[in-house]
This record gives structure tokens, sequence and C-alpha cells, in this order.
């Protein structure tokens, strides 16, 4: 016997896998149940002790088996309406889910209504789930039976003798569940997008059709999500970028994950690097320059070839020797700081470079500035003795905080990376190093008031770091700072300082990226700002009209004034439109300022000055103008 707590709160003892019976007797509907943390099916035994708890579609844990159950319905309506298609993994996902399939014929967007259409018959018709236990010969046969090549790659790939499956109506698809009791529960789904994908990732392999969609529990959380969808879509950076000449990717003329940053791109970047630059310099940091290609013997030293040269481009040969392209800038830095010797007294050494780096991304993963293959890291290394790392930690903590605040990233969650305490051995460096660091890091997030989720086994060999996540305005989470130690690369490369005792001893370095990459870092404050970024930011900061040809000069003479007081202005004089037309031009351009040159604007000397956000203030001096433009810069505010 198990005691369970069911979904309306009373404690009941089931043996065996008779909960759902129990549940069935007593009008209680749960999706699954909970024991000590870990989602199983509703069917499967209870453990005799242990804390177990029915879940219904209203728990937060529901959500993966509705989903993960939506991509069955999804699945079992494509069989029935595309016979021959191939099933490949069906996974829920963050906001939904997906299933890849490699359908006998092309589908596109225009499919996904009778697709759905047929999902919701299978809903209607609530058939009932189940379990169902396949020994390996059995999953053999009845998978090359059906032709389904996918599945039998993952099946080699069970270790187990008893397979797992799950059966609604004539559907059967190998999974490891858990599900729902029956279709259904799963009222409220729908379908959103299609996209390619290859199996496993892998561009060699074959390419298969991915329709994304999503489930929730109710109507409304549906029609909520849909909507905040829609409101991400008209924030798609891919989509701002371009309209708003900011940058482009071309495929066929320049490459895959290659940018070209556009002149008003480029202005946000040089704001964005010179604000970093600035902030650096007065947090200690000294910013180098390293150079984009390094010698094979190079990469050797650091493991980069060992480790990590499947991202990494072929060599190129340079009078017999061969060099690469830089995936990481850490080398170049270490090189710097062993060109002379080092004393303790020397130490903290805080490098830091915008450095551009090159990195083999899949054309499969590539995605708009998010996933490139050439990319500029705001990347640091501190080179410290062991009694200075964890202030160094709250000195990174610190400057983060302060330069993502700046950009009106002020809400985060931070993940704290460490050893799995089982497998030491899978981890270099000395236990003390490691017990050092990780206290460091907790400290050093104690001390600012910082909560964290521990992470255990999730620290890469080499050193434990911190991970923030910032959400941006639509709450979603987005990875950008790390903060990681790197007990590796200090002995790779022999790294070392002498000591108080007149002794060489070897430093602690930390790798320390707090925006990621200026392209990524840009692409999420394009979808932060919907595009419509704050004055200190805005590659045109105020745009000048003339309502008629008479206004011209004067207009001119504004934003000379405007340009000499350091604002980025413009006359939109060159080509003559209606003053409605120029208004709403800069709103979509999504310009600050508009400062509106008419005849009595010009006789009084003065602009009538509107707000991107429709607001009209009047007229005003330009002096003011300047005072408040300058004012929302200083202040880097998002209020106009």
């Amino acid at each position: 016997m198990a005691t369970v707590v069911l979904p309306s709160g009373e404690l009941v003892e089931v043996r065996g896998g008779d909960l759902l019976a129990v549940l069935k007797e007593r009008g209680e509907t749960a999706v699954a149940v909970l024991v000590d943390g870990q989602l199983q099916d509703l069917r499967d035994p209870l453990p005799p002790a242990g804390e177990a708890r029915a879940v219904g579609l209203d728990h937060p844990a529901a959500l993966e088996v509705l989903r993960h159950t939506a991509s069955h319905i999804l699945a079992h309506a494509v069989t029935r309406l595309y016979p021959g298609a191939k099933l490949a993994i069906g996974p829920a996902i963050d906001d939904g889910f997906y299933y890849d399939i490699r359908f006998p014929e092309p589908v596109n967007r225009d499919d996904l209504p009778r697709i759905e259409a047929e999902m919701r018959k299978i809903v209607a018709e609530n058939l009932p789930i189940e379990r169902v236990w396949l020994s390996r010969a059995e999953a053999e046969a009845f998978l090359a039976e059906k032709g389904e090549v996918y599945k039998l790659e993952l099946l080699a790939e069970i270790p187990d003798e008893r397979i797992s499956f799950y059966r609604q109506g004539e559907f059967l698809d190998l999974c490891r569940g858990p599900h729902l009791p029956a279709t259904g529960l799963a009222k409220h789904l729908t379908l959103l997008d299609v996209a390619g994908a290859y199996w496993r990732g892998d561009s060699r392999r074959d390419m298969l059709t991915r329709i994304y969609g999503t489930a929730f529990p109710t109507a409304e959380a549906l029609a909520e999500h849909l909507k905040w969808r829609e409101e991400a879509r008209k924030r798609d950076h891919r989509i701002l970028g371009p309209e708003l000449d900011l940058f482009s990717i071309q495929n066929e003329t320049i490459g895959a994950g290659l940018v070209l940053w556009h002149p008003k791109g480029a202005r946000v970047r040089h704001e964005i690097e010179t604000f970093w630059q600035g902030e650096h310099y007065n947090a200690g940091y000294q910013l180098v320059v390293s150079p984009h290609i390094g010698r094979a013997r190079l990469w050797e030293t650091s493991g980069h070839l060992d480790f990590y040269k499947d991202g990494m481009y072929a060599p190129m040969d340079i009078e017999g020797q061969e060099f690469y392209l830089k995936p990481m800038n850490c080398p170049f830095h270490i090189a710097i700081y062993k060109t002379r010797t080092r004393s303790y007294r020397d130490l903290p050494i805080r490098y830091a470079e915008l450095g551009t780096v090159y990195r083999f991304e899949r054309s499969g993963v590539l995605h708009g500035l998010l996933r490139v293959r050439g990319f500029t890291q705001d990347d640091a290394h501190i080179i410290c003795r062991p009694d200075q790392i964890e202030d160094e930690v709250l000195g990174c903590l610190d400057l983060t905080l302060r330069i993502l605040g700046a950009f009106g990233f002020r809400d985060y969650k931070v993940a704290l990376s460490v050893r799995d305490p089982e497998h030491r051995e899978h981890y270099i460096g000395s236990d003390a190093m490691w017990d050092e660091a990780e206290m460091s890091l907790v400290r050093a997030l104690e001390r600012r008031g910082l909560p964290h989720t521990r992470m255990e086994g999730e620290a890469v060999f080499y050193g434990p770091k911190i991970d923030l996540h910032i959400l941006d305005s639509l709450k979603r989470s987005w990875q950008l700072t790390t903060i990681q130690f790197d007990f590796n690369e200090p002995e790779r490369f022999d790294m070392a300082y002498i000591g108080d005792d007149g002794q060489a001893h070897r430093p602690y370095m930390v790798h320390r990226a707090l925006l990621g990459s200026l392209e990524r870092f840009f692409g999420i404050l394009i979808e932060h700002y919907g595009g419509a970024f704050p004055a200190w930011l805005a590659p045109v900061q105020a745009v000048v009209l003339p309502v008629t040809e008479a206004e011209v000069p004067y207009a001119e003479g504004v934003t000379d004034e405007l340009r000499a007081a350091g604002i980025r202005a413009e006359a939109w004089t060159k080509e003559r439109k209606t003053l409605r037309w120029l208004i709403r031009e800069a709103q979509v351009q999504k310009v600050p300022y508009m400062l509106v040159c008419g005849a009595r604007e010009a006789a009084g000397g003065v602009v009538a000055v509107r707000l991107r956000t429709g607001e009209d203030l009047g007229p005003q001096p330009v002096s003011a103008v300047v005072s408040r433009i300058r004012e929302a810069v200083s202040s880097r505010g998002t209020t106009l």
C-alpha cells in the first residue's frame, strides 16, 4: 500500500497500480503522479514509501504531460491523414510541443488547419491512453513492419529489454511517458508553425518537417499565450532588424550566420561598446585587442584542438604553418599575461576585450542574431590569487548588475553550477581548489542577496560557474552572464606568479562574459524594446520635419544645432512628403523625438515636439529640447 495525496487534498491508501481506479471511484481527475518529485504514469506501481501526489491539469507539473500527449495526438492525426508518414521525435518544450516527421508529400502552414481539425476529432473521441510493454524483439518487429526507421534508431539506443509504448485507439508510439489517461483531457490545443529540422540536428542526415503546437489546461490560458505569441512575433528581431535597417544576414552573398551591421545598427553597437568600455575602465579592467587567427600550437596547448575541434573551422596554411580562426579569446589573454614575470603584488589582473570569434554551427541551428557563426564576445579574464577570488567574483556581479540594469534588465534568475559530489573524478583540480571556488561563488551571491538554484553536476570539468538569466519585457528568460572558474588553462599554459615567499605559485583564472556576445545581445535588446530603443541607444534620436519647402532652411539649421549639442538628429528634407506621412514614417522607424517646423515655429524660433508614443508636447525652444534629450540620455531611462 502507498499513501497518495489526491488533487482535492485527500490522503488515500492505494495498492500497487490501482491509483486510476481510486481516482475514478472518488470522481477526481488527475493526469500523472509525482513520486519524490518525479512525474510518473498514473498506472505505474507506487512505492510503499516516499511522497506521492496525484496532480490535476491545473498543477504546474501537469503541463509537460499535457503537451507530450498533445504531440502524440498530432502524430496520430498525421498518420491518419498521411499514410506512409514516418515519425521521429515529439517532445514537450518550454512553450508547447513539436513532432519531427518525414511526410510522403510536402507540407506547409496551409496544411495545419486540416491536421488540427483531425487532432480535435481525436480529442473528441476521448480515446483511453494506456502504456503497453513490448519485448525488444516485439518492438523491433512492430517498428520494422511499419517502416519506422527513426524509431528503430532510437530503439537501438535503449538498453532495456522491456520497451515502453503508448496506445490511443489504433495509434501506438514508442515513448517512456507519462501521458494523460485519455485524449479528451487535451481540449485546448492548437498548431502554430512548420519548419525544417535535420534528423538529430545533423545536416548530413534527413531533412524532416517539424510541426510546432501548444496546449494549455484552459481556453483562457491558451488565448493569453496566443496573444503573447503575437506580441513576440511583432518583436521578432529577424523581422524588425531589416525593417529598421539595423542589420542583415545575406546567406547567398556573404554566408549563413555572418552579420552585416548597417549604419543604424552599427550606431547602436557603438553606444553599447562605448558604455561597456567606460564601465570596464572604471572597474579596473585593462582593455586588450587580440588577432583573429592563431597558430595550431596555441590551440593544442589550450586543448581546443582536443576538445573543441568540431566547433572550429578548417586550418589555413600560411607559409607551411597551420593557423586557425579563433573560437575563443582566452589563450591570447594568457599569452599577454605570460610576456613577463608577475608578482603577487601585480594581481589581480583583469583583461577585457570585445573580441570577435568564429565557431562552426550547423545551418539547421542558425537563428538570426541569436545563433551565428561569427560574433563578438564581451570577454574578460581575471587572473588573481586564491585570497582575492571572492572579492573578484563580487566585483563581477556588481558590474553585471550595473551594466544590465542600464539596458533595462532588472529581473534575474541565477544558477550556480557545481561538481557532481558523487563523481569528483570527472573534474580536474584538487578538492581544496573546487571547495574554495564554489564557496567564493556562494558567498558572493549571498553578499549581494541574489537567490540562486544550485545545479549539482552541471559544472564543466574545469571549474564551477555562475550563470545569470535575465527576463525581458515579455518575461522570456535569456542566459547572458557567465562567471566561470578555470583550473585547466592556468595548468596547460604553466601560468605563475611569484608569491611573497619568493616561490612560483599557480594563479586562479576566471572567464567572464556579461552580455554574452554583441550579436545575440543586440537581438535580445531589439525584442525587449520592440525596436523602440531608449533615447540613449536610439540610432536616430530626433528627426526634424519641415511642413513646407519654405521651412527647409530652418529645419536644417535646427538639425545643425542638435548635432552640435551631441544629439543624433536628421533633417528629413530631401524628399517632399506630407507632414502626416513624415510623422507616420518616424513612428514606424521608432524615432524617439519628432520636431515639426512650420511657418509659425520658424517665425518664433521654436519647434513643435511630438514623441513616438503619439504624445504632443507643443512648441518648445530648441534649447529645451536639447536639455530634455540630454537628460533622457544621461539617465539611461526608458522615459522620453
